[in-house]
């Protein structure tokens, strides 16, 4: 009789849900035999809606490539609300219809599968750019300003260059076509690779930045302001990578100048 470790090899090859082996397998009796076979028919279900979701999230890069666009780059930015470190873009070019299991918009991907999903769009990009734009030249240009250098920065990176952008609700003044999609990174294969690179880039800068800067939670807060972040910035006052426009670092800035 065959084993049930055996079978379970056996249903690791089957894809489709129609497939006769289960018809076959159902009538054997033993429970272990029964509960492989559901495990797989899950997993076989839940292979099936993550490729019909990352089919969804290609339905603007497919409009592109009927028109013979092939080279297109998603764009997104990271860190526009924190009150410290950089804001951050990238750009990402992905072959023609690529598909990234798990790739998502970032914030929608657990912290634990960040790292992954990142290698696996390094892997699999024809290109990827990155701007970072610093805390002294948000202050002196505004934040939206700001990530539209970053994003240019990011793009002017790109080796090929894109024939297309489609940009995470932005438009920026270059001579390429592009598309601004509103919520892009839950839209667009390409613009959620990009949110995954530009995030990991920044969250690994603002590790940096805790060991330079201790007291202020930055690893675990990216700069945004958290009740830890803020209890820093009372104890310990403001430091270099602070956004001095942003309140309540503003304010902080005023009141040490005014004494």
């Amino acid at each position: 009789m065959t084993t049930i470790k055996e079978i379970k090899e056996l249903l690791a090859t089957v894809k489709d849900l129609d497939n006769p082996l289960f018809l076959e397998l159902e009538k054997d009796s033993r429970t272990g035999v029964q509960k492989e076979i559901i495990k797989r028919k899950k997993a076989i279900q839940s292979e099936l809606e993550e490729n019909l979701r990352l089919e969804n999230m290609l339905s603007y890069e497919k409009e592109l490539y009927k028109q013979g666009v092939t080279l297109i780059a998603g764009v997104d930015e990271v860190g526009r609300g924190p009150l410290a470190g950089p804001v951050v873009a990238a750009a990402v070019i992905l072959p023609k219809n690529c598909k990234i299991k798990g790739l998502n918009d970032s914030k929608k991907i657990p912290k634990k599968k960040h790292l992954e999903i990142y290698h696996a769009v390094q892997d699999q990009a024809l290109a990827i750019g990155i701007g970072i734009m610093d805390n002294q030249i948000i202050d002196q240009v505004n934040i939206y300003e700001a990530t539209k250098l970053a994003m240019k920065e990011a793009i002017s990176q790109l080796n090929p260059q894109p024939e297309h952008l489609l940009i995470d609700a932005m438009k920026l003044e270059l001579p390429i076509s592009q598309t601004s999609i509103i919520k892009g990174d839950a839209n667009s294969l390409s613009i959620a690779a990009a949110s995954i690179v530009a995030k990991v880039t920044r969250d690994e800068l603002m590790k940096e930045y805790d060991q330079q800067y201790p007291g202020y939670d930055f690893t675990a807060n990216a700069g945004y302001g958290t009740a830890k972040h803020l209890e820093g910035l009372e104890k310990l006052g403001v430091t270099p990578i602070h956004r001095t426009s942003f309140e309540p670092v503003k304010t902080l800035v005023s009141t040490k100048k005014d004494k």
